[in-house]
């Protein structure tokens, strides 16, 4: 979670750094603030535990605009995910009301129980590019039913970024043109990112689903998809894939 330091420095340098993004994307991509942490193995109870206390707390006191969802990466890693609206996020402290009506004590000592779960975190922004998911029945990331995710990386060098984009549009326009039933949204790496990348994430309801769709997509699209599939790797720097699932039970929604 995000630690009273943390939340200070970070809408410090995003505000100067992440101007650019925004204006390029204003009123077409949304941006997510990401925020990571590299939980111990030993310490992933008490991390969930604290968790749903930070969840409590909260609820309890009625905080306003905030609102996170979280997946669990296999291996450990938590991923507190919250949408930016727009530059003015950058400006409010959310947790500015909870340490006023917890009490600062009692509001460090639930951070100081984060802190002791990990000794890596980082925050992050990514993009959900519109033109680029393919999700006929409306863009989503609200899956209901299907809380597995598969995570899909694909790195790229600044000189092959627009060649990658186009290629990768090539591929969605095969899958509008071939009603494929595996749906996918694609995000750009933004502030913060480990690298430059796209990233496509798929939902499913479990790993046996996912694995049966991907098979039925793969028959589907045929000589054609493997041909664009084999064209778009070759601007590709780098791949890596992840896997983990959503967990409604450690996220936040505010009463509106």
């Amino acid at each position: 979670m995000k630690t009273v330091n943390l939340i200070a420095s970070l809408f410090a340098i995003i505000v100067f750094q992440s101007t650019n993004l925004f204006s390029q994307n204003a009123n077409v991509n949304q941006a997510f603030w990401v925020h990571e942490d590299q939980v111990k193995p030993s310490m992933q109870k008490e991390y969930e535990a604290v968790t749903k206390d930070f969840i409590a707390a909260c609820k309890e006191h009625n905080i306003k605009d905030t609102d996170w969802a979280t997946a669990r990466v296999d291996g450990g890693t938590y991923l507190s995910i919250s949408p930016i609206n727009s530059m003015a996020d950058f400006d409010k402290n959310p947790m500015a009301p909870l340490a006023e009506k917890m009490g600062e004590e009692e509001f460090r000592e639930i951070f100081n129980r984060f802190d002791k779960c990990y000794d890596n975190h980082r925050n992050y922004v990514v993009h959900l590019i519109d033109d680029m998911s393919y999700m006929p029945n409306g863009l989503n990331t609200n899956t209901s039913g299907q809380d597995y995710r598969k995570w899909h990386f694909f790195h790229v060098t600044p000189q092959n970024v627009a060649k990658l984009r186009n290629k990768m549009k090539e591929i969605k326009s095969l899958y509008e043109e071939k009603d494929a039933n595996q749906y996918f949204r694609v995000y750009r790496s933004g502030f913060g990112t480990n690298g430059d990348y796209y990233l496509v994430v798929i939902s499913a309801k479990d790993a046996q689903t996912y694995a049966k769709t991907s098979a039925e997509t793969d028959e589907l699209l045929g000589a054609e998809g493997v041909k664009l599939f084999d064209e778009m790797m070759q601007y590709v720097q780098k791949y890596e894939s992840k896997t983990g699932r959503m967990r409604s039970d450690l996220a936040y929604t505010a009463v509106k």
